[in-house]
């Protein structure tokens, strides 16, 4: 998918040289990047998901530590699906040169993620049992429930100007503050538990889009990748925090920015 994205930049880029040559065309928000600091705000659609590390004994069935009781089965899986969301910020760019800004986007975060577990039975556990999947009797489907504010700071490399129309290409880092999770459960049976994520973490970022010209402000839909660069759990002794090691962020963003 990123490889066909890429080429369908491409191809606008040349598709736009061929029109721009045919005839003149207003330079549109001309002051849009001619001036050193500009400001606007951005919409993004965002989707994540979990890359996780295992721990090597997994599979293994959970035993409530102060009764000895057998809370689950054996483990068949551990996956994560990727789950829909949305961002809503505002951007300040810096001008370096003509074909380099730096941009700093907060915005706040509304995404929940997913995590599956995948049982060998739920016969015997009436606990799990009663929060497994209807029709699907040996799939448990946990939310990871979050609001974020989130501070990325990145470098913007731009391609000259063609007409109404400039490529770029972006990178950088950001960190992200969890402002709202889960909320507790009153129960106090191990198996209502719930997966927590670390309360702030780092990750990187890389991303392409283009810069279009209209007469009073200009457009820049993005497309970008995140990823976490460390683990993001917080270890707890329950029946689907204990079998993961490390869990790393995934996250592709469409944005659209206007300024």
């Amino acid at each position: 998918m990123i490889k066909l994205r890429l080429l369908l930049f491409i191809g606008l880029v040349f598709l736009g040289k061929g029109l721009f040559a045919q005839g003149v065309v207003p330079a549109w928000a001309s002051g849009a990047d001619e001036v050193d600091w500009s400001f606007g705000f951005t919409f993004q659609y965002i989707t994540s998901d979990y890359k996780i590390d295992k721990k090597p004994d997994w599979r293994s069935p959970f035993y409530d530590p102060s009764s000895g009781l057998k809370l689950t089965d054996t483990l068949n899986s551990i996956s994560s699906k990727s789950s829909p969301g949305f961002a809503l910020g505002f951007i300040a760019r810096y001008r370096l040169t003509d074909h380099l800004e730096a941009r700093v986007t907060p915005m706040f975060v509304f995404s929940d993620r997913l995590l599956e577990f995948e049982y060998a039975s739920t016969s015997g556990n009436p606990l799990l049992a009663s929060k497994a999947i209807p029709l699907t009797p040996t799939l448990l489907e946990e939310t990871v429930q979050t609001t974020s504010f989130d501070i990325p700071l990145s470098m913007k490399l731009k391609s000259d100007r063609l007409g109404n129309f400039r490529g770029y290409l972006l990178g950088g880092v950001k960190y992200s503050l969890l402002i709202a999770g889960n909320k507790a459960v009153a129960s106090n049976s191990l198996v209502d538990k719930l997966v927590k994520n670390s309360g702030g973490f780092a990750s990187y970022e890389v991303g392409i889009g283009c810069d279009l010209y209209f007469e009073y402000f200009k457009l820049s839909p993005e497309f970008k990748i995140s990823n976490s660069f460390g683990n993001i759990i917080v270890p707890d002794n329950n029946p689907y925090s204990r079998p993961i090691d490390k869990l790393f962020l995934h996250t592709f963003m469409f944005s659209l920015y206007f300024e």
